[in-house]
Order: structure tokens, then sequence, then C-alpha cells
């Protein structure tokens, strides 16, 4: 009977091994999830608003480096993130974004033909029914607020009209990986375990997903998003 248990027990961790492989990007997400779980407590809401299947663009206000592990680890389905170059080339991360399937992006005054190569390559992800995630700030916020959406956007459903799923993101200002203690990544980190909200809206649809009407929904569902994070005022007492 041993021989049998361990002969299936082998057997077991050779499919689940061939399907890792085969496709990881779930079985990666799902560590992420877990990875983000045990650093932060996280409120979710709107999760259902990802569609199940087939193409669209998910926008989110940009807080911290870890925005990216936090929405694709709690995304139901593999992002595909669009990042800086100079990120997506760090010696100790650049496999694991090649593995989630990051797409680099870098100005064309830097590097002639980087945008348009990015673009290219979102809209293969787009017409294989991939979702695509950006930041359309372009950078961190550099005082925990909303910014203005550049056009990047706006040429990508051009090229590929898709629903646009809004997010609005609170709780990781002033965390060790935003600017809200000085520079990211400065310093010590100071907290664990901290709250945060992640608000995903209802999907827009191309033809009206215009840059002020999306940075207005990622607004107003970050400010939804900070009444859950932010600690209850005690009544006064007199």
């Amino acid at each position: 009977m041993k021989l049998v248990f361990y002969g299936l027990l082998a057997l077991l961790v050779l499919v689940m091994g061939w399907r890792i492989l085969r496709a990881p990007r779930p079985f990666i997400r799902y560590l992420i999830f877990l990875l983000v779980n045990c650093c932060y407590r996280l409120r979710l809401r709107g999760l259902d608003h990802i569609p199940a299947k087939g193409a669209a663009v998910v926008v989110c206000n940009h807080v911290s480096f870890m925005d990216a592990l936090v929405i694709g680890g709690a995304s139901p389905r593999p992002l595909r993130f669009l990042m800086d170059r100079p990120i997506y080339e760090s010696p100790w991360l650049n496999w694991l974004f090649r593995l989630v399937g990051a797409i680099p992006v870098e100005s064309d005054r830097r590097d002639p033909g980087s945008v348009r190569r990015a673009l290219d390559e979102v809209s293969r992800a787009l017409r294989s029914g991939e979702v695509v995630m950006l930041f359309p700030e372009g950078r961190l916020t550099p005082d925990g607020e909303v910014h203005a959406f550049r056009r990047g956007l706006e040429t990508i459903l051009s090229r590929d009209p898709v629903p646009v799923i809004p997010v609005g993101l609170a709780g990781l200002w002033g965390s060790w990986t935003s600017h809200g203690n000085g520079p990211a990544l400065s310093g010590r980190p100071r907290r664990f375990r901290a709250k945060v909200a992640l608000n995903f809206g209802r999907p827009i649809p191309p033809r009206l997903a215009q840059r002020d009407r999306l940075e207005s929904q990622v607004r107003a569902l970050k400010a939804e998003a900070d009444g859950w994070v932010q600690p209850i005022a005690e009544p006064s007492r007199r």
C-alpha cells in the first residue's frame, strides 16, 4: 500500500509540476496573493467586474512600488503589466517579470522605438484575450493624490477597443515603497500588516473611456477606498 501511495503522490507532483511549467502565471499569481496577504490586511471590492474571459484593460492610481503585486495578486486573472524598462531590467527581478509577461517601455528619447514595441506587445496581448494593466499617471504619486492621466491609454484603445476597468487603491501611501516619507525605498520599513483597499469599478466601454472620465472614476473609487482604511475617529467626550 505504501508503494501505491508514494507512487500516486509522485504522479500528482509530476502532473502539478507539468501544469505549472505549461501555465506558470496562475500559480505565480496565487503565490503573490499569499505573500501580499501576509504583508497587508486586504479589503477587496468589485473583483467580479474583471471579465472571466476576453480582453480588457485595467487602470489604477499609482501609489507605491508594491501596487503591481497587490493588484496582480488580487486579480482573479493573470495580468500583463506595462512597466518602466529600468525596473523591468532589475538584475534581481527580471526573471520574474519575464515569467509573468510584463511589458517593458522606455521613452523614445532614451530608446527609439521602445514605445512602438510596447504598444505592439500590448496589442498582441489584447488580441489574444488577455488583460493588460497600466498606471496612466506614468509615475508614483508625489503627494498621495491622483494626478493627470497621460495619453498612452487612448493610443491603446484606438488600436484595440476593449473595456476598461478603473481601480482605486488606498492604504499604501506613507509606506516604505511610496514617496510618503521621503524617496521610495529609502530608510526602513515602518509598517507591517497595514490596511490596504482595492476598489474595482464597473467596466467602461471603449467608446466612453476618455482620459478625463477614467481619471474621475479612479478618483472616486480611491476616495471610497480611503474610507475603508482610515481609522474611525472616536466621539469626543465632554
